[in-house]
């Protein structure tokens, strides 16, 4: 993990590059979309309002699965990943959790060569 300083100039970078990508300054549960549209890996046109939801958890498992908080149980008959929590998540306060979830983040993207 880096500094706050350093975690919020990557930040910044990453949304640039985001930015710059999709035409729009995404914000956070954007980002979480992203990631669980990518980990899904079908691309529709419309998601239900649930469905996105269930994305962006996908995104959360799958962002703290290297730290061993999730593991992927499986995917259901249509394709959906399910996942088992593995340890509690430390407690946080909201800008804790914010800064914890960039630095996640961050780490995938760099993962995944983005």
């Amino acid at each position: 993990m880096y500094a706050k300083d350093d975690l919020q100039q990557r930040w910044w970078n990453l949304e640039a590059n985001l930015t710059e990508r999709f035409g729009k300054k995404p914000d956070l549960e954007a980002i979480l979309f992203l990631i669980g549209v990518q980990e899904f890996g079908d691309i529709k046109e419309k998601f239900t309002k649930e469905q996105k939801q269930d994305l962006m958890h996908i995104a959360v498992c799958s962002l703290l699965s290297p730290s061993g908080y999730y593991e992927l149980e499986g995917t259901d008959a249509d394709g959906w990943p399910h996942f088992r929590q593995l340890k509690p998540m430390p407690e946080m306060n909201n800008f804790e959790q914010e800064n914890f979830l960039k630095d996640h983040i961050l780490l995938y993207f760099e993962n995944h060569s983005f």
